[in-house]
């Protein structure tokens, strides 16, 4: 497997791209923020605050989950004077460390609205996209998108301000990697509908349609209407999450305190029981995940040496997800009335075989800990 000669990001990544000299998008969009004015983007962005500030009673939407990023988005709208109204798709099984994140930021002094779309249609949806696309977040992934947008056309307010454009943090087609705006464009490229659409799922689930509304986009008349815009803020401000964290911890933030299961640090995905098994379908269809993620990060930034990181890759990386955040598996999976043994077939699915040891019966190899055998090096 082709691994980027800066960082640890392998081929395998969606939508990846390297130059002639083996270096990934992801390292040479971050290479590319040292020739950027930011002083003047900062500026640019007081400029655009300037212009939708009091176009109507909120000045702006902040999609929030609670999570560092979030809770820095708050903070950082909030230091420009505006009046934000937080919003929130609640995620699939919240945690305990989800709850009071949240609660901390509602203590700012904003308002804030959580939706939470039908628990029963949200479960089979679960299902729906472990067995279909294997992503059980699938759900929540496009309602982090969508349900911000409608809020913001219901109530009229022209500005949604988003967090980091993931295409530039992790790497992505090079030609989108300065987008400064989130539109239906990107969500139907970017946005975590991975092949299902929602307009599929009436028809072929029995679903009635009325129970996908939180998960169809605003209708582009509608965002005409009331001329919608939503801007990256890392397009603007030079965006680190490790600093993100901390900024966000001396306000109130809550950590785990010990590294995430599946990740290599202690503050990043810490609201839904479900990422751990989110993260481990990433791992086996494509041979890295969460821990990689954070790790090229911190290479980027000269925080770690590559060859620190393969060490914390290989210690963190891809384990079988046995509980999260304290929750067993079989817990979280009884929340969407799936065994433990169907869950398990459904792994070997969606297991890629050409990155995975496999038996005499070709099914995935594993290890006396659940956890599959790599056929490939970190290097």
């Amino acid at each position: 497997m082709k691994y980027c000669n800066n960082c640890l990001m392998p081929e395998t990544k969606p939508d990846l791209a390297f130059n002639k000299e083996g270096k990934c998008s992801a390292c040479i969009a971050f290479e590319q923020r040292d020739n950027i004015d930011w002083n003047s983007r900062e500026n640019d962005l007081k400029i655009l605050f300037k212009t939708f500030k009091k176009k109507s009673y909120w000045d702006c939407v902040v999609p929030v989950s609670g999570g560092k990023d979030s809770t820095y988005q708050v903070l950082k709208v909030l230091e420009y004077g505006l009046t934000p109204l937080c919003v929130t798709s609640t995620t699939c099984d919240l945690s305990d460390l989800g709850k009071k994140n949240i609660e901390n930021i509602k203590n700012f002094g904003v308002d804030y609205i959580e939706f939470t779309a039908n628990k029963k249609i949200r479960k089979k949806l679960n299902r729906i996209g472990l067995e279909e696309i294997g992503d059980i977040a699938w759900p929540e992934h496009v309602g982090i998108f969508t349900i911000p947008v409608i809020v913001a056309v219901r109530y009229n307010i022209p500005l949604i301000v988003w967090g980091e454009n993931s295409q530039n943090e992790y790497g992505g087609p090079l030609n989108k990697l300065n987008n400064n705006k989130l539109d239906r464009s990107w969500l139907e490229e970017f946005g975590g509908l991975l092949g299902l659409r929602v307009s599929d799922l009436s028809s072929s689930y029995g679903i009635e349609k009325k129970d996908l509304l939180p998960y169809e986009y605003p209708k582009e008349e509608e965002l005409l209407k009331s001329n919608i815009t939503g801007i990256f803020l890392g397009h603007y401000i030079k965006w680190d999450g490790a600093k993100n964290a901390v900024i966000a911890s001396s306000r109130g933030f809550s950590s785990y305190h010990k590294i995430v299961e599946g990740t290599a640090t202690e503050y990043e995905n810490l609201d839904n029981y479900q990422h751990g098994i989110h993260d481990y379908f990433k791992y086996i269809k494509f041979g890295f995940s969460r821990a990689t993620d954070q790790v090229c990060m911190a290479i980027r930034r000269k925080k770690i040496s590559r060859e620190e990181g393969i060490k914390i890759v290989k210690k963190y990386d891809g384990k079988y997800p046995k509980e999260y955040l304290g929750k067993k598996l079989e817990e979280i999976l009884n929340d969407i009335n799936l065994e433990k043994n169907k869950f398990d077939e459904i792994c070997d699915q969606f297991t890629n075989k050409k990155l995975f040891l496999l038996d005499n019966s070709n099914k995935p190899k594993k290890d006396n800990h659940g956890n599959l055998i790599p056929n490939f090096e970190i290097k």
